[in-house]
């Protein structure tokens, strides 16, 4: 039996034996909790089950952005524990994103638990006005999608980026485009099957400026990465050169 095919078993196995899982965390925590399974060789498709009901998550839902970018850093994702977020409708989420490996460490999935804390944190402001402490200001926190389709997720990310950069696609120059790309390349939109034409839809441009775009954007990427390293290893040499005389 092929190696591959062998790792492939392996992986599904983790996932047969997390699915009863999700259950139990949903049913220990009670309603302000949901449990999601993610597999990640599906992003369409990545949730295999659901317990609770705080995202609206349903099996057979698209992963989210949290999880487009666990995608996005591949082996090297780490666990993201006791996060805060919003939901797009104001709901304030606390979670954690516990990545799954298979015996070689290739990160295939991902079990998360969202926290409904809106209650939580409305009776602490309650109790903090009785006590006579007043209450801080709430931080700003970043609104997460948790789309049913992975074509709404992407095309909130995109809304979103150009929403942060207080212009559409026609006004941002040549510079501007290309951190556009980078970012959503960093945020793991392009790890998604069919994602540069959706991106390039939903900016009105067309199919060939968007990979000529994503082409320049990692293009870029790569030179600055061969810079800082050259950068270290000259540093290094230096030094080294500068111990020898003392």
């Amino acid at each position: 039996m092929a190696a591959e095919q062998v790792l492939e078993q392996e992986r599904d196995a983790i996932i047969a034996a997390l699915t009863p899982v999700v259950e139990g965390i949903a049913a220990t925590f009670g309603p302000v909790c949901e449990a999601v399974l993610h597999d990640y060789r599906r992003p369409e498709k990545s949730v295999v089950a659901v317990a609770g009901s705080v995202t609206g998550r349903t099996a057979g839902g698209a992963m989210s952005e949290i999880g487009m970018r666990v995608l996005a850093r591949g082996d090297e994702a780490a666990d993201e524990l006791n996060y805060l977020t919003r939901t797009r409708d104001g709901h304030l989420i606390k979670s954690s994103t516990v990545v799954l490996r298979d015996s070689t460490g290739a990160v295939f999935g991902a079990l998360c638990l969202n926290l409904d804390i809106g209650a939580v944190s409305q009776a602490h402001a309650l109790l903090g006005a009785l006590a006579g402490l007043g209450s801080a200001p709430a931080a700003h926190l970043p609104v997460t999608t948790f789309g049913h389709d992975i074509d709404s997720v992407v095309d909130a990310i995109v809304d979103a980026h150009q929403l942060h950069r207080h212009q559409n696609w026609a006004g941002l120059d040549r510079a501007a485009r290309l951190e556009l790309f980078r970012s959503l390349d960093e945020h793991g939109v392009f790890a998604v099957r069919r994602s540069v034409e959706q991106v390039a839809t939903r900016l009105g441009i067309s199919r060939a400026s968007a990979y000529n775009y994503l082409s320049q954007a990692r293009a870029a990427d790569e030179t600055d990465s061969a810079r800082r390293a050259s950068g270290a290893t000259d540093s290094g040499s230096g030094s080294a050169a500068k111990g020898g005389r003392s």
